[in-house]
């Protein structure tokens, strides 16, 4: 799932390209599966179809649903799905705009939006009034959950609940076993209070690729070594310690401003056969790329250049929601 950009949006001043950004992700994405898109108009749509034929993007794979939205982070206010008794199954959770930084009401609807235009496919659909976004959680797919403390933890998203009260709910839930906190990790210039997609992610049961950071004098070093600390402690389900796979970050990249802006390779997307990794024209580029080629063996490990994404502080997860087998009507 893609919520396109539109001119009403922040995205306004790079819009150009920032939908050649999604256009190269819509190439790749309709080469191995289906692909539904979140359009704000009847225009809009016509316009996004055009931007996709001249990327030679196979329409036939595309579904189109008219929905009004504020904002492109589909990772954080698309649908979360899980498999309940073998079945499909759609949590949609509270979205507040990263602790109500900007306006969002629209796309808290998004989903239940989706349900009503029938973009599901007869499945069962969980309304939960717990503000989580999907950048902030990670999983194995084997009960396993990696997230941070300074985001499920902000006041500002759900002060009425502690950490064993969210953790209960979050068990519940998405049927987990066990969540790993960590309390380290930041990348300067990210808005959602150190999302997890930024910081750490599974590769499969055993491997944990991670953002690291070797130089003393990058303001990274400390919080970034702290949580390759944590990330040592963890065991696997089978209660070996993981494999910890280093992607450097790359060197800064700062905007008109003189705001560093927040580049990370974790913020990879896995889709069917393939790997997506933003790349920023970066030496740390093709070592970023090698290690996760390692990772994902079975799988064609590709570049997609995501300058123009951090421009408005996240990255190629960010933008995407995987919707498993079963789940699009």
């Amino acid at each position: 799932m893609l919520t396109w950009p539109h001119s009403g949006t922040d995205w306004q001043p790079w819009l150009n390209e920032v939908e050649q950004v999604y256009a190269e992700l819509a190439f790749y994405i309709t080469q191995v599966e289906k692909l539904l898109i979140v359009c704000n108009s009847d225009a809009h749509r016509a316009h996004i179809q055009t931007v996709l034929a001249n990327r030679k993007v196979s329409l036939k794979q595309i579904s189109f649903f008219i929905i009004p939205a504020d904002d492109s982070w589909s990772r954080d206010h698309g649908p979360i799905s899980i498999y309940k008794d073998n079945k499909p199954h759609i949590i949609d959770f509270g979205f507040n705009a990263w602790g109500n930084k900007y306006e969002y009401h629209d796309d808290d609807l998004i989903t239940q939006r989706l349900y009503n235009q029938k973009a599901f496919n007869n499945i069962d659909i969980e309304a939960s009034n717990l503000i989580l976004e999907g950048g902030s959680v990670d999983s194995d797919g084997q009960g396993n959950i990696l997230t941070t403390e300074h985001c499920l933890l902000s006041p500002q998203r759900n002060p009425q609940l502690d950490k064993n009260l969210i953790s209960t709910e979050l068990e519940k839930l998405l049927g987990i076993k066990n969540i790993f906190w960590l309390s380290h990790g930041i990348i300067v210039g990210d808005d959602t209070d150190s999302h997890i997609d930024m910081l750490a992610r599974f590769c499969d049961p055993e491997t944990i690729a991670y953002t690291s950071c070797d130089d003393p004098d990058d303001e990274h070093y400390q919080e970034l070594t702290l949580m390759r600390a944590e990330l040592e402690t963890l065991k696997t389900l089978s209660g070996q310690a993981y494999k910890l796979i280093p992607l450097p970050i790359p060197a800064a990249i700062y905007n008109q401003s003189g705001q560093r802006l927040p580049a990370s390779y974790a913020n990879f997307l896995i889709i069917n056969g393939m790997v997506l990794v933003p790349v920023y024209n970066d030496a740390n580029d093709e070592i970023a790329i090698m290690r996760l080629q390692k990772c994902f063996k079975d799988r064609k490990v590709i570049a997609i250049d995501c300058r123009a994404l951090i421009n408005q502080y996240g990255s190629l997860h960010c933008i995407s929601m995987q919707l498993p087998e079963g789940v699009l009507n």
